[in-house]
């Protein structure tokens, strides 16, 4: 079983690896919602990108709060603390301040991201 570039640890499925590959690479500024990884990976849906980042998102290295729901919430789990590091991003929020502004901030994966 491959180790994770960023975690190191063993046992982590190919699956777990792509997700948090992809949420590793979100730029400070942007985010992507749990289906969007999913699509990026080809596999799986927003739930199991959801279930990899409960097993393994709290490592320090993985930027969990740039992953969202569709709706421009952030992370159920967290969602104060997740606001709080959206807001250090510089991450586009609503006007209310409670969620992103996915037209500003949604990353395609492609895209160098803030600025480019």
């Amino acid at each position: 079983m491959p180790e994770h570039r960023l975690l190191g640890g063993p046992g982590l499925t190919p699956y777990a690896v792509a997700v948090l590959d992809v949420v590793a690479s979100i730029p400070a500024g942007k985010v992507m919602t749990y289906g969007d990884i999913a699509e990026y990976v080809g596999a799986g849906s927003g739930r199991t990108v959801g279930s990899v980042l409960a097993r393994h998102g709290g490592e320090e290295d993985v930027p969990w709060h740039r992953v969202i729901r569709s709706s421009g919430e952030p992370n159920p789990a967290a969602p104060v603390e997740a606001l709080r590091r959206l807001r250090a991003d510089g991450t586009p929020l609503r006007p209310a301040g409670d969620r992103v502004d996915l037209r500003s901030a949604r990353w395609d994966g492609r895209s160098a991201g803030p600025g480019g």
